[in-house]
């Protein structure tokens, strides 16, 4: 009496491993096309990261710095970080990471951004895709890696699927609320000078919502970022094998040091994408007056 009846099991275990099998029975070309393209742009991405000399790496970042936060001590601070990276002799596992990082981050707008528009757009897409993105958001961040493994193994494919699916929540939210926010004046005089449809979404709403959509590519990033010690387990080098090497062997020193070059990457992204949203938002706003 006390044991839960068993005919009232559900075999969604059984369904879902059904599913997986008649999925790579039937796509399997269209899974290893998509691991092939993401291999090779993740690869291209990382060779150019560590082709490039640490000084100059060095130099962009304060560069970029001064000229995106307008501030001669980020454009200090935040060079020195990459520098104290360099300092703990994980300068080339910080490019690995940052290299999986942009990957997850440009596929996430290439998917993300047309879905926020699709859910400004229609108000039946949200509502079915807003529960969806509750779900991601909320499931244990473990749990990215079970449909990453299924499709595409071990290695760094998997990895990047895993961190996108984590990832790209905010910049689909924020697409949708940028654009839905978009002054319904400013789309009537829009329709008054006899624009079209497509010139309204993308010479009007768009551009405006950019403050917002760039809002959802800084949380993306972070997002990703935090996402690279999982990801680490199914293949991905970097920062996040460190830690996870640091951890099994019970090196504090060592796992340290790779979480804090975890945090400076972290700080020096926030600093410079969260300027760059205020920047644009300033410019709208002083087009705007």
């Amino acid at each position: 009496m006390n044991k839960f009846p068993t005919f009232l099991t559900i075999p969604l275990a059984d369904w879902i491993d059904a599913l997986v099998d008649w999925l790579l029975s039937n796509f399997a070309d269209i899974f290893d096309a998509i691991g092939q393209f993401l291999l090779i742009m993740l690869l291209n991405i990382e060779r150019f990261l560590l082709l490039l000399p640490w000084w100059l790496v060095v130099i962009v970042v304060a560069v970029a710095s001064y000229w995106i936060i307008k501030s001669w001590k980020m454009a200090l601070a935040l060079p020195l970080l990459l520098i104290l990276i360099g300092t703990f002799g994980y300068w080339e596992l910080s490019m690995m990471t940052l290299a999986l990082t942009i990957s997850a981050v440009i596929v996430a707008l290439i998917v993300g951004i047309p879905i926020g528009i699709l859910m400004a757009k229609s108000n039946l897409a949200e509502s079915i895709i807003r529960p969806i993105l509750d779900a991601m958001q909320t499931m244990p961040s473990f749990v990215y890696l079970i449909p990453a493994l299924m499709f595409f193994g071990l290695g760094k494919v998997p990895a990047l699927i895993a961190t996108l699916i984590y990832a790209v929540p905010p910049v689909i939210r924020l697409t949708n609320v940028g654009i839905r926010q978009v002054s319904r004046e400013v789309i009537e005089a829009a329709k008054a000078f006899g624009a079209s449809p497509r010139q309204i979404l993308f010479e009007v709403q768009v551009p405006l919502a950019v403050p917002s959509i760039m809002v959802g590519i800084n949380q993306t990033t972070m997002m990703a970022l935090a996402m690279v010690v999982i990801a680490s387990m199914i293949g991905a080098r970097g920062l996040g094998l460190e830690v996870l090497l640091a951890i099994n062997r019970i090196e504090v020193g060592r796992g340290f040091e790779a979480g804090i070059s975890i945090v400076f990457l972290a700080i020096i992204i926030d600093r410079l994408t969260h300027a760059l949203g205020a920047r644009q938002e300033k410019q709208l706003t002083g087009s705007g007056s």
